[in-house]
């Protein structure tokens, strides 16, 4: 892929280069990460304001969104929230490459979205390789239960993802779309 041995891992992964997640830096990222959402995931959930501290730390900037908890991710300082974001329980947000949600996006338990892939030929893939893409969200999503955005994707304006639903390519705005690999179900 013509990776410029001079950067450093994160470097590379933050480019979409081929990187070695392995890296010591990018292990201590993830430990700081994982451990404010373990704070985040036990914090009492009658003191709000705590926990938005806490994301903020996360995120690296002040959150007028909430996730309930669980909430899970790689990094944090990946994931751009815009304003009124909600994340129902259990969403889980891989985001080696930046992630990023417009305005009154909702998403519903367990949705997964991942920036990270790993190569296709099994020898690159036993080496620790992975590449990542970026993943924008735009204004007034809903993301229904359970689906999946995959590396790459750009979801439109005022989308619908159907519960379940595998996205692995763009979703134009004002769709609905659904099913393993997602379709497009109908124009709203």
């Amino acid at each position: 892929m013509g990776n410029n041995p001079s950067l450093t891992e994160k470097q590379k992964m933050l480019l979409g280069q081929i990187y070695f997640p392995s890296d010591k830096t990018l292990q201590q990222e993830r430990a700081t990460a994982k451990k404010r959402c373990q704070r985040f995931n036990q914090h009492d959930i009658d003191d709000r304001k705590g926990a938005r501290k806490i994301l903020q730390e996360l995120f690296g900037y002040k959150v007028s969104a909430w996730i309930e908890p669980s909430f899970y991710c790689d990094y944090g300082y990946n994931i751009k929230l815009g304003r009124n974001f909600y994340a129902n329980h259990g969403l889980v947000i891989l985001d080696a490459a930046p992630v990023t949600f417009g305005d009154n996006v909702m998403c519903a338990p367990g949705v997964l979205i991942s920036t990270a892939t790993h190569p296709l030929d099994p020898v690159e893939r036993q080496k620790g390789l992975e590449t990542a893409r970026p993943i924008t969200i735009g204004n007034n999503v809903w993301i229904g239960m359970g689906a999946n955005i995959l590396d790459g994707v750009t979801i439109g304006d005022n989308a619908v993802i159907a519960a379940g639903a595998v996205v692995t390519k763009d979703v134009a705005a004002h769709t609905l779309v659904g099913g393993v690999p997602a379709k497009l179900i109908r124009h709203i």
